[in-house]
């Protein structure tokens, strides 16, 4: 089979891909190669600016199915009728780690779906866990800083991890989910994944409905030991990203069963704690998981920088039917991870192929900018409202409104009757078994015993005391044995 013509960026073919031109035989190499030029000056600019936060992921695509109907709850088109499909692509990751860190490490992970909807893109981007560390967004800069490496030291200190928990006890039930055995998943097929967040859902009708989603690992949960994740970071760094390539190729496709929680938007004024508040679970008893369809993986990406660190996802991109809540993480985060990717990515990030819709076009007025690929046809306006044929507003909004009242300024989240920082944590450690138990208290203890200040191991013991008697006990013995040692 006749070999592919070597070109230069321009289209140019390239004569000798093994030798630079040179001044005579051993001479000084000429500035009038080109094509040595380009390749090196494309070299050394192959690499973006890694993510600040999940920056080590892997991805894969897949489709959406309907399994149940849901359209009482809302009028999202991708959700219509049973047996529908919608393409997806998907990026898992680790959170705190840089682009080169181990896949096997205790962690959060990312889960980020992006669905090809007729209606546009919709982003669903997640966790493998319900909650997180925090609930309002001014405090996040903070906490990734005292996750990250040291300005000083260059590496992850845990003077800074337990410091910032000391000082945010809302922390305490995700720091119990991290450091219990769902820590560590196997591999990404075997972690379940949460939007977390509270979103909005808007029927037909025009009723809205509070929702929270649950996509539940049909290949069982898996998780590791902190023995075991260290062999396998030994053997594999890259370990769940050859799990996951290898599963696809190998026709083992993964896939996750969708639930949601769904609350009527009246309920939430006076439930019993704040349903915005990203720390909390909604109980299973007040809102039972309703199944919606299952998410299934099939095709592995063909370049991992253009399909997985170019992705960018964006809760801010909503189809109609499904809105935001007044949940101030995800408030917060509607900003952020779009001002991400337009730093890392340019502003016109969203034309990638990875991230352009593949079932409905971008028609609007953004125009220019770097990598700019769609310009719309010679005779389009670049404003609007115009008196010629340009793309118009349907009226139709995308979900219901939400009620607001009261003075601007910086408020605490509103009271209700059990939003302490600790009864649900405290929930979980009693869910555990003996066995769980002992590992959660082991893996606190590990990490907290390394802190060289009494008072910021003080104040972490009085969040685990406060969340259950016998859980800070635990603690505090298997802290004060580790530092007699």
């Amino acid at each position: 089979m006749a070999k592919r013509v070597l070109t230069t960026e321009s289209g140019a073919p390239v004569a000798d891909n093994q030798n630079s031109a040179t001044a005579g035989v051993g001479g000084p190499i000429l500035l009038q190669d080109q094509h040595l030029l380009e390749k090196l000056a494309r070299f050394n600019r192959e690499r973006i600016p890694e993510r600040v936060v999940h920056a080590r992921g892997s991805g894969a695509y897949g489709y959406f199915e309907v399994t149940d109907d849901v359209t009482g709850f809302t009028r999202a088109d991708f959700l219509s009728e049973v047996g529908k499909r919608t393409e997806t692509f998907i990026r898992f990751s680790t959170v705190a780690d840089s682009l080169g860190g181990a896949d096997a490490v205790r962690d959060p992970r990312g889960f980020a779906l992006k669905f090809y909807t007729n209606e546009g893109n919709y982003d669903l981007v997640g966790n493998n866990t319900p909650v997180f560390f925090i609930k309002d967004p001014i405090k996040f800069p903070d906490f990734i800083h005292s996750q990250k490496r040291d300005p000083f030291t260059g590496k992850q200190e845990p003077d800074n991890v337990w410091d910032f928990w000391a000082h945010a006890p809302e922390a305490t039930h995700q720091v119990t989910w991290l450091m219990g055995d769902r820590g560590i998943p196997a591999s990404y097929r075997h972690m379940n994944g949460y939007g977390s967040h509270t979103y909005q859902w808007t029927n037909a009708e025009g009723e809205a409905f509070f929702v929270k989603y649950h996509f539940k690992t049909n290949q069982g949960v898996r998780s590791l030991s902190a023995d075991q994740a260290a062999e396998l970071v030994g053997k594999d760094a890259n370990s769940h990203q050859t799990d996951l390539l290898q599963a696809i190729e190998r026709g083992v496709n993964p896939s996750w069963t969708l639930h949601v929680q769904v609350m009527p938007a009246a309920d939430a004024a006076d439930y019993r704690f704040n349903p915005f508040d990203l720390t909390k679970v909604w109980p299973h008893a007040d809102y039972p998981l309703q199944r919606v369809g299952r998410l299934v993986l099939d095709r592995n990406p063909d370049n991992v920088f253009a399909e997985v660190e170019q992705a960018a996802f964006s809760p801010n991109n909503f189809v109609p039917g499904i809105g935001p809540s007044p949940d101030k993480m995800l408030q917060g985060r509607l900003f952020a991870y779009a001002d991400a990717h337009r730093y890392r990515l340019g502003v016109n990030h969203t034309q990638l192929p990875v991230n352009a819709p593949k079932a409905a076009e971008a028609d609007n007025y953004g125009r220019d900018g770097l990598h700019a690929t769609r310009y719309g046809s010679r005779h389009d306006k670049n404003y609007e409202p115009n008196s010629y044929a340009g793309p118009a507003q349907t009226d139709a909004a995308l979900g219901a409104p939400l009620a607001i009242h009261g003075w601007t300024g910086t408020h605490e989240a509103p009271a209700h009757a059990k939003d302490d920082d600790f009864f649900q944590a405290g929930e979980l450690f009693r869910l555990m078994s003996e066995e769980e138990k002992g590992r959660l208290v082991a893996n606190i203890a590990g990490g907290l015993s390394q802190v060289t200040r009494d008072d910021v191991i003080e104040k972490n013991l009085s969040h685990f005391h406060a969340a259950d008697t016998d859980y800070g006990k635990r603690v505090e013995e298997a802290v004060r044995a580790l530092r007699e040692d």
